[in-house]
């Protein structure tokens, strides 16, 4: 598994790779910091969809690994075609994030996207195509359980055991307009719920008509009689960033904010 990478990146001269705080792209990068020093550049696109602590962390082990890293505003929030938030929204997002990259320095653009990657529905693929972007462990053949073994063999358990965590963006019905304000309180909600519940996974979903706090089923357990005051909690929230104070938890499923058809 790691003589393959490695031997993929030797074949690359200088490479500019994006790294969003995740798993896969912090151990691409990681592994490529080591492997091509300077010659590897990490680009981190900061904007309303990013928690910051995704941003805390990709500084922080940039320091640690000495990474070239360069802070980017991809420009996606100024695109209508993404804020309308069409079924398709990744495409525009990753049009802005790989357009802005090509534009910084030179070298091949490379990307965290794992061979588990292409089972679901990615548009975002297509503006990686678009723009010439290599997936070093789609070409090697890796999954994310090989990603998360890669990481902790490169000595960062703490990232390799991350849950996955997709744009705060992706919590917004298809259909309903992206909202900084709301991704704002979407965040807020999901780190308040975390410190308390503990849950192994929580998305709070912005709904036409509701606002459902999804959390794993024993996460659900634990709520007990404290639901009432979880709601009242969040519901003065959501009134005051303008979204609808029905608040519902319910079992989390993945991806239950994309709506294909809108």
């Amino acid at each position: 598994m790691l003589s393959a990478i490695e031997d993929l990146l030797r074949g690359l001269s200088v490479v500019r790779i994006a790294v969003s705080g995740g798993v896969d792209s912090m151990t691409l990068a990681i592994l490529a910091g080591r492997m091509l020093g300077q010659r590897a550049t990490m680009l981190h696109a900061i904007s309303p969809a990013v928690p910051a602590e995704a941003t805390q962390r990709v500084t922080e082990v940039a320091a640690q690994e000495g990474w070239a890293l360069r802070l980017i505003d991809a420009g996606e929030f100024g695109d209508e075609a993404y804020l309308t938030n069409p079924y398709d929204r990744c495409f525009h997002c990753k049009t802005h994030l790989y357009g802005t990259m090509a534009r910084v320095g030179v070298g091949t653009l490379l990307s965290g996207t794992n061979t588990d990657d292409l089972d679901d529905y990615r548009p975002g693929l297509r503006a990686a195509s678009d723009h010439g972007v290599r997936h070093p462990f789609v070409e090697a053949g890796i999954d994310k359980r090989a990603v998360r073994a890669l990481c902790r063999r490169l000595g960062h358990p703490a990232i390799a055991d991350l849950p996955a965590a997709p744009c705060l963006s992706s919590r917004v019905e298809t259909g309903l307009r992206i909202e900084p304000r709301a991704l704002a309180f979407v965040h807020r909600v999901e780190c308040e719920v975390a410190d308390v519940l503990q849950p192994r996974v929580v998305r709070c979903r912005v709904r036409r008509d509701a606002v459902a706090v999804e959390l794993d089923e024993e996460a659900l357990g634990r709520l007990n009689g404290a639901g009432q005051a979880w709601r009242e909690r969040i519901a003065g929230l959501a009134r005051l960033h303008g979204l609808p104070d029905d608040i519902r938890f319910e079992p989390y499923r993945r991806g239950s904010a994309f709506v294909a058809d809108r």
